[in-house]
């Protein structure tokens, strides 16, 4: 996978701290006439692998089973940057501030009950903070019966474009722009992960954003 470097995210440790912060993933497997199959999944980064529970019938079970070689994607859409922000009539100048992550890998069920078990309250653990409920345990009906996919990369590569190619001039310009067009609330997360603060109607680099 060939990366614009100056959009690549270096840090290893920040690609899984990213995926750990993302509710949505994609999986794509290869049905039986070679087309890829994409499906939403929830997910949680564990012990150097993405695992998603599933029931444990279905297409893309079958797909992975026959063919393990499978891609997961996480992304997230920061902001639409429109083209009069950069030309007053070229619409091909409009662009996309984001952040995603490319999973080549292969597929497994999880067999052993001790892995599923451990899996899943990794799941629920990142989806429902506020506790409330009993972990699992290996030997529960719910565990035994529930399927849990591994997927194990082979390659693991994240991409951002959120201003950092920018002058810190011109991306506080841009930011101006941004609030304008999004309004102060919400152009507050966007300008946060541009690395931007607004304090007492003060635009302010806080940090380069890199990743």
């Amino acid at each position: 996978m060939q990366l614009v470097k100056k959009f690549e995210i270096k840090s290893r440790d920040k690609i899984i701290h990213f995926l750990n912060n993302q509710h949505v993933g994609r999986v794509a497997s290869i049905d039986r006439e070679g087309y890829p199959q994409v499906i939403p999944m929830n997910f949680v980064w564990l012990d150097e692998a993405v695992y998603m529970h599933s029931h444990p019938a279905g297409e893309k079970i079958e797909n992975m089973l026959r063919n393990p070689r499978v891609g997961f994607e996480a992304d997230q859409h920061v902001c639409f940057l429109p083209s009069y922000f950069f030309h007053p009539t070229d619409a091909s100048q409009a662009d996309t501030l984001y952040i995603s992550i490319v999973v080549k890998g292969r597929a497994e069920l999880v067999e052993n009950s001790e892995e599923k078990a451990r899996a899943l309250n990794a799941l629920m653990m990142k989806y429902q903070k506020e506790g409330r409920y009993e972990a699992l345990a290996s030997n529960m009906y719910t565990v035994r019966e529930v399927a849990v996919i591994k997927v194990i990369p082979k390659e693991m590569h994240g991409k951002y474009k959120i201003g950092q190619q920018w002058p810190a001039p011109y991306r506080l310009k841009m930011a101006e722009k941004i609030m304008e067009r999004e309004g102060l609330e919400s152009a507050r997360h966007i300008l946060k992960i541009m690395g931007i603060e607004f304090n007492k109607d003060v635009l302010e680099i806080a940090n380069e954003p890199e990743m």
